[in-house]
């Protein structure tokens, strides 16, 4: 940790190494910031540099950099999007509480040889989604930033999309293949 720099690297409970998380990003700098007493921070995570800054009204917004939104297709007989925002995504739009079922059924599929978080999203109406998700390596979360980047990505495209997870909502911008996550950062009481 040097000046407003933060390096930061996440083991998943299966002991892999996962090379980006937009909720861990915006918790580090949100950390450093609350022992610095900057608004802005810059986080280090894999190959990959974050810009987070806290808003006037208390959130944290990230610039989780490039998404990349692959075409639609059949895997395993269920239709998904393969999304990266500097880790692998695969999104199905339908019934979320499927999520249990096709999480880890395509998490390990051959199509992802490095094996992929997977999200099921419904499309409420525009700009806004609700959605679940499986973490590669974890299992069901109950909430994801990169996930809130994948699916805004997957369903939307450009604009302001916000992201209902069972652990909360996220905030998710998108612009010429670029995103940012707003959300909130609060320490754990003791």
């Amino acid at each position: 940790m040097e000046g407003d720099d933060v390096t930061i690297g996440i083991v998943n409970p299966d002991g892999s190494r996962a090379e980006m998380s937009g909720n861990g990003t915006r918790i580090a700098a949100a950390w450093h910031m609350s022992r610095t007493g900057s608004r802005n921070a810059r986080v280090h995570v894999g190959p990959r540099t974050v810009e987070v800054r806290r808003t006037e009204d208390g959130l944290y917004e990230s610039d989780l950099g490039p998404v990349e939104v692959e075409a639609t297709e059949i895997v395993d007989g269920v239709e998904l999007t393969p999304v990266s925002v500097g880790n692998p995504h695969a999104v199905v739009v339908g019934n979320p509480e499927r999520i249990g079922e096709l999480g880890p059924r395509l998490e390990k599929n051959p199509r992802f040889p490095e094996r992929t978080n997977v999200q099921v999203a419904r499309v409420e109406r525009p700009g806004e989604v609700t959605a679940r998700v499986w973490e590669r390596g974890v299992g069901e979360t109950t909430a994801s930033g990169t996930s809130a980047v994948a699916v805004a990505a997957a369903t939307h495209g450009d604009g302001e999309v916000l992201v209902h997870f069972p652990g909360g909502d996220l905030r998710v911008r998108l612009a010429n293949g670029r995103a940012w996550l707003t959300g909130p950062a609060e320490p754990l009481e003791p």
